[in-house]
């Protein structure tokens, strides 16, 4: 199983509400997610840093190709913007992947 790890920046003020708005995510969302082959999804909170992490059954490449053709995650980026920033990888449409240095299994 391959995993993936992103980043993004909360905006001043907003991490209430992204806190909030991730409590009620969309089920349509949790849906995609899922359809992605995405499990076992955390999203952690330092000062105003996220960071995303998540295992993907059916490869990074199936999630994020999966992620990028969606007007769900799209209407849901559109729904975040103004919480939160977040860079998209310009060649795959989805957040830019960190490069993985250690792993202990």
């Amino acid at each position: 199983m391959e995993r993936y790890c992103w980043k993004a920046k909360i905006k001043p003020g907003k991490k209430e509400e992204y806190i909030v708005r991730h409590n009620n995510i969309w089920p349509e969302m949790v849906k995609l997610l899922k359809d992605a082959g995405i499990v076992n999804y955390s999203i952690w909170i330092s000062g105003d840093e996220v960071i995303g992490y998540y295992e993907c059954e059916k490869g990074v490449e199936f999630a994020t190709k999966t992620q990028a053709n969606s007007s769900i995650v799209d209407k849901w980026n559109e729904y975040m913007k103004d919480v939160m920033e977040m860079e998209m990888d310009p060649v795959t449409g989805a957040q830019p992947h960190l490069e993985e240095v250690f792993y202990l299994k």
